[in-house]
């Protein structure tokens, strides 16, 4: 089994290869370089392997929830490569990845969504995967969902909410500068390859929680008045 997938959901670009149940990954910030470091990255590391796209068995990605422009050049670059291979496409949350590098059995991952908002999902491992606790969902610092029991915590939320976080749930250990990670996205998906889970690359789509990107200019004031306030 091998499957090429990638992470452009954040400032990182990640890419990995999974090859005889193993993922080897190349990572890099790319800040807003995603577009360009994306497919020259997936060739060095076909290349690394002495593999060639014709050799792949599926195209996993990265789709969300995360930046809007990141999620658009994952699912783009997936159909693309699947559409010219005749490719299966493994679309894979961003929050599941942030919880597949644990080795834990209960996970709270968050981005930062921006404009005051998170991405939350809470999940419970099951197996050698994940059931869904929660979300994923976009939610408020002041109204997050109610959750039981202990959980670890991870991903950029933590470091733009993580008080209120902190003061909503029962939280053991956080890392706060964990990132949806290319090498997770390939786990998770040769599990969904293996179960026949897969779509056509015209069904491929980014998962976006919200479709607005920026607040407005009163908006802005508000924010900045709520922030001085504080």
């Amino acid at each position: 089994m091998r499957i090429l997938a990638f992470d452009t959901s954040t400032e990182f670009c990640s890419c990995a290869l999974w090859a005889g149940g193993e993922a080897d990954e190349a990572v890099e910030r790319a800040g807003q370089r995603h577009s360009s470091l994306l497919l020259p990255m997936a060739q060095r590391l076909l290349a690394h392997h002495g593999t060639r796209m014709d050799a792949l068995d599926a195209i996993a990605f990265g789709a969300g929830p995360g930046s809007f422009t990141g999620l658009r050049i994952a699912c783009s670059v997936a159909q693309g490569i699947a559409f010219a291979r005749g490719l299966p496409v493994l679309p894979v949350s961003t929050l599941e990845a942030l919880a597949e590098e644990v080795d834990g059995e209960r996970v709270l991952a968050a981005l930062d969504a921006r404009m005051g908002e998170l991405y939350l999902a809470a999940f419970r491992r099951s197996g050698d995967g994940w059931q869904t606790i929660e979300g994923p969902c976009l939610a408020q610092p002041q109204a997050l969902p109610p959750l039981d029991g202990t959980w670890t915590g991870r991903g950029s939320g933590f470091a733009a909410h993580g008080a209120a976080l902190a003061g909503a749930y029962r939280l053991d250990t956080v890392d706060a500068a964990a990132f949806p990670r290319a090498r997770a996205v390939a786990r998770i998906g040769a599990r969904a390859l293996a179960a026949g889970r897969t779509v056509a690359p015209e069904a491929a789509a980014p998962l976006y929680l919200r479709d607005k990107v920026a607040l407005d200019v009163r908006e802005q004031a508000a924010a900045r008045l709520a922030r001085g306030a504080r």
